[in-house]
């Protein structure tokens, strides 16, 4: 009985590590989740068991909780937290077949693209799981206000005020990963050079720069937001490090768009990064540089 369970549970892994990683936008807290939700399962007896008529709909609801309670505790511990912070990245290797990976299957759905989770990070607790529950898993008012302690017209509201939120920052749609590579080779190739002119062509008037280190590694603490800055910022930089150093790491993707990794230096005091760019009508709308060494970890970076 319980290996029938356990296969039925496996068969809902991938969509549960999606709602959990979209709830919380960390891999650790997502696997956590769904970790527990199968230790609720498996603990009940047959006849608590019997009286679940859809599974699916019922480890969405457990995982949605605990979520909740770990972004309430997140809310917290940010407090503390140095500078800007970011999602958690789940890395993939570039141009490397799909897998059958909880994680990888997650990183399909271009909702978990890091100009999406920015905006859900924007967002209270009750208002990111009243909206990703109910427009991305077709959740009931009922059963998420059940979640949230509330009514569910006030679970409704909470997942309009969301929706509403994700509109006004419209976020850009993923890019095709070949525009996506062609603008990062031009965009390298131009700083390196310090063409300024193709540097600032290549920036979208609206970009921005997300740093996100926790005071642990060297980036931009603050949200750099006109472009100008940017491109003396970037190129400051270049000026900074030797070439040999910027001009290595490795392509991949990460939440499923094309990053660049660049392994630290430490001879030149350089830390890694992890940097993944937003495109938008043919330029870069955003550079997220991941260079916090915990997340990079969880991400088997470093």
């Amino acid at each position: 009985m319980l290996d029938d369970l356990a296969q039925d549970f496996a068969a809902l892994r991938g969509q549960l590590t999606a709602v959990a990683y979209r709830l919380t936008g960390t891999r650790a807290d997502a696997e956590d989740a769904v970790q527990e939700a199968w230790l609720r399962l498996s603990a009940l007896d047959d006849a608590k068991r019997a009286e679940i008529n859809d599974l699916a709909a019922w480890l969405t609801t457990v995982v949605g909780r605990l979520c909740l309670d770990r972004l309430r505790s997140a809310a917290v511990r940010r407090e503390s937290y140095i500078g800007q912070w970011l999602p958690e990245p789940i890395v993939t290797p570039l141009g490397a077949p799909p897998r059958d990976d909880p994680l990888d299957v997650v990183v399909r759905d271009d909702d978990v693209r890091m100009a999406a989770m920015i905006v859900l990070d924007r967002l209270s607790p009750e208002q990111r799981v009243a909206f990703v529950l109910h427009d991305a898993f077709d959740i009931p008012f009922a059963e998420i206000a059940d979640i949230l302690g509330c009514t569910p017209a006030t679970a409704r509201q909470h997942a309009s005020r969301g929706r509403k939120q994700l509109a006004d920052a419209d976020p850009p749609p993923r890019a095709p990963l070949a525009e996506q590579r062609q603008i990062l080779e031009r965009f390298t190739t131009a700083l390196l050079a310090g063409d300024v002119a193709t540097v600032t062509e290549l920036l979208h008037p609206d970009v921005v720069f997300i740093g996100d280190a926790n005071g642990k590694a060297r980036t931009a603490v603050r949200m750099l937001t006109e472009r100008d800055k940017i491109v003396r910022f970037l190129l400051g930089l270049v000026r900074k490090y030797d070439a040999a150093a910027l001009e290595g790491g490795a392509l991949m993707l990460a939440n499923g768009d094309l990053a660049h990794f660049l392994p630290p230096a430490p001879q030149q005091s350089l830390d890694a990064h992890l940097q993944t760019l937003a495109i938008r009508d043919g330029t870069i709308w955003a550079i997220y540089d991941q260079a916090n060494p915990d997340k990079l970890r969880m991400a088997g970076l470093v």
